[in-house]
């Protein structure tokens, strides 16, 4: 599994994205992480992931214009899209996310919620 796990390139987030890179991986996952919006959509773009794991909160390109600009692209908007956050969520499109997590957010419930992500039923992007 590619992940983009993108965040605000603090301290903070360099600590978090190295434990979600290090629970993911311990579980079998490959994992991918950028520091930011701009990076992580070109990351995407190369090596598109099975999930994405997008925090609200992002340098240079904010989170959800990640989301947005996926979901423009017919070969991106049926990557299932985690959002991870410490803000407030209650705005969220629903439909955008395949679900939300409230910083902080424990190892079993990260493994959790990709496993869902991942059995979950994906729209191909092809209109036929």
């Amino acid at each position: 599994m590619g992940s983009a796990c993108p965040s605000r390139g603090t301290r903070d987030d360099l600590g978090l994205r190295t434990f979600y890179r290090s629970v993911l991986a311990a579980e079998g996952y490959s994992v991918v992480s950028v520091e930011d919006g701009l990076d992580a959509l070109h990351r995407i773009e190369l090596e598109p992931p099975d999930v994405v794991i997008l925090d609200l909160a992002l340098p240079r390109l904010g989170g959800r214009d990640v989301q947005r600009e996926l979901a423009s692209h017919a070969e991106t908007r049926h990557i299932p899209i985690m959002v991870v956050s410490g803000t407030e969520t209650r705005d969220l499109d629903p439909a955008a996310y395949v679900c939300v997590l409230r910083k902080p957010v424990s190892a079993d419930a990260l493994i959790a919620a990709v496993q869902n992500c991942l059995r979950r039923p994906r729209d191909s992007g092809d209109p036929s």
